[in-house]
């Protein structure tokens, strides 16, 4: 089963995060299928970004959002293009 969480990156006390497709069973920072976004905690307000082509086509496929994923997924909303 597929899974779309984060992967924790950076120094101590300074996480950065990937926002990645990985198998469930794997390690937080094993190896994984595709990175479809970054996180950053950090800066005021927090920093997402997201393909969110890329993460349609993944749950489309089968793959399941985690909690915290599912969260920025929809406090980010793709832009829309105005036609």
């Amino acid at each position: 089963m597929l899974m779309i969480r984060l992967a924790r990156f950076g120094a101590k006390k300074k996480p950065f995060y990937r926002i990645v497709v990985i198998e469930k069973e794997r390690a937080r920072n094993g190896r994984n299928l595709e990175v479809v976004g970054h996180y950053n905690p950090l800066t005021t307000p927090p920093q997402v970004m997201l393909k969110h082509e890329r993460v349609e086509h993944w749950t489309k496929s089968g793959a399941q959002m985690s909690d915290t994923v599912k969260r920025l997924v929809q406090r980010n909303p793709a832009v829309q293009p105005v036609a």
